[in-house]
């Protein structure tokens, strides 16, 4: 993924002098650049951009009253030929400062922070948007993807347990204990001595019972406390 790029720069030059710094770097686009801030400001109201690199000095609106303007800014760097606004700016959470003019080594130690700030952002990112899973064993030699979001309820029969999933069900050779223990405590729980379920696929609770998908499941006498504090605790109401 390439990361968009914004100059905002008052002197025609420097602007040149960035645009072809970062066409040298592979992952880096500069998807548009400005003489002011307000056609900048006029921009962002239906485009987005990774990094702003944002000259102080400039007609109409300064490169620091349009940092304050920005309701979610992306990373700023300032590009100035004054270093004496670098306290003030990084107050307000700029990224990095570079004095004109600038020199294309200090210019990559600017896009390095950019990459790491960026990376573990995206990385997270991914992360969050991952499905979680599980493979499990249904037969001697088949091996079985299962999604955790699927699971509706684990039902125990004797050394076996039955997973019912919304896009099927299976059997597999496991205690429900095991079993159980290998999903996330936040997400599940067990409610029966037989039945571990998902919290969020609970339609309704009623007396010692639970509902899902139009079948009830009762909830053991010595999980009862537990149960109801744990998914009361997890509804929002």
């Amino acid at each position: 993924m390439r990361i968009k790029c914004l100059i905002i720069d008052d002197e025609p030059l420097a602007i040149n002098v960035i645009k072809n710094y970062l066409q040298q770097i592979e992952d880096f686009e500069v998807v548009d650049s400005f003489s002011n801030a307000i056609d900048a400001l006029n921009f962002l109201k239906n485009g987005t951009v990774d990094v702003i690199f944002l000259d102080i000095h400039m007609p109409i609106l300064d490169g620091l009253s349009f940092i304050k303007i920005l309701e979610k800014p992306p990373l700023l760097i300032i590009t100035s030929a004054f270093d004496e606004f670098a306290i003030e700016t990084f107050e307000l959470d700029v990224l990095d400062y570079l004095v004109k003019p600038i020199e294309f080594p200090r210019f990559m130690k600017a896009l390095n922070k950019v990459n790491r700030r960026l990376g573990i952002n995206k990385a997270s990112e991914e992360k969050s948007k991952e499905r979680p899973y599980l493979f499990v064993k249904i037969d001697k030699k088949k091996m079985k993807k299962i999604f955790l979001d699927e699971i509706l309820i684990v039902e125990s029969l004797k050394d076996y347990l039955k997973i019912n999933t919304t896009s099927g069900k299976c059997i597999i050779h496991s205690t429900l204990s095991d079993f159980t223990n290998l999903l996330p405590s936040r997400d599940f729980i067990r409610i029966h001595r037989s039945y571990t379920i998902a919290i969020d696929k609970i339609d309704a609770i009623e007396g010692n019972s639970v509902e899902i998908e139009g079948l009830r499941y009762v909830i053991g006498r010595s999980y009862i406390e537990k149960v109801k504090a744990k998914i009361l605790n997890s509804a929002s109401i």
